[in-house]
C-alpha cells in the first residue's frame, strides 16, 4: 500500500530534518519506493502495512531515535482522493491554492468547534470540516490571518498539520 506520512511542523519552529535523511530514516524501517516532497515533511512510500495508526507511532518511534520529536499524520491514495474530491471550496482552489489549506488530523474535527468559532472570531477565511480534514479558505493573506489565535483559544485538535492545496494535489499524484 502507498502512503503518504504528513510530518507536523517541518524545518520551521526549530524541528528540522533534511529530506534525504527523512527519505533514510522511512527506508530504514524496511519501506519501499520512497519519495519526498518539498522540504516541509512529506514522505510517500509503499509498505504492507494497512493500519495507518501502527504506521504513525512507530515513525514517530524512528524519527525520535534521530532526535526529531514531531507528530506525523498518515494518508493512504484513496484518502487523500477523497479529500480532493471532498473540497468544499473549489473556487478557492481555482483562484488561490496556496491559501487554501487543508488540515489533516488524526481524528475527525470534533462537532461544533467551527460554530463556536463564528461566535469569537468574524474573519474573512471559509472554514469546513469533512470528517479528519479541515478546509480552510484563506481569501486575503494566510500569514496575517487572526485565525489561529482564535482556533486555539477553543482549543482546535493540536495533532494535525496543514498543506496547502497545491501540495495535496502533489501528494495525490505521488501516492498514484
Amino acid at each position: 500500500m502507498r502512503w503518504a506520512a504528513l510530518l507536523k511542523g517541518i524545518n520551521i519552529g526549530g524541528k528540522k530534518i533534511p529530506m534525504a535523511d527523512l527519505k533514510a530514516v522511512v527506508e530504514g524501517l524496511g519501506h519501499g519506493d520512497v519519495k519526498t516532497l518539498l522540504a516541509s515533511g512529506n514522505v510517500v512510500f509503499t509498505c504492507a502495512e494497512t493500519e495507518g495508526a501502527a504506521l504513525e507511532k512507530q515513525l514517530e518511534a524512528a524519527l525520535g531515535k534521530y532526535g526529531l520529536k514531531t507528530d506525523v499524520v498518515l494518508r493512504n491514495g484513496v484518502e487523500l482522493a477523497a479529500v480532493i474530491a471532498g473540497n468544499p471550496f473549489p473556487d478557492a482552489a481555482t483562484d488561490h491554492p496556496n491559501h487554501l489549506l487543508v488540515s489533516f488530523h488524526r481524528d475527525p474535527v470534533p462537532e461544533g468547534l467551527i460554530a463556536k468559532l463564528t461566535e469569537i472570531y468574524d474573519g474573512p477565511e471559509r472554514l469546513k470540516a469533512v470528517g479528519r480534514e479541515l478546509y480552510i479558505d484563506f481569501p486575503d493573506d494566510v500569514g496575517h490571518s487572526r485565525l489561529g489565535p482564535a482556533m486555539a483559544k477553543l482549543k482546535f485538535p493540536s495533532l494535525a498539520t496543514m498543506r496547502n492545496w497545491n501540495t495535496v494535489g502533489k501528494l495525490a499524484g505521488l501516492l498514484g
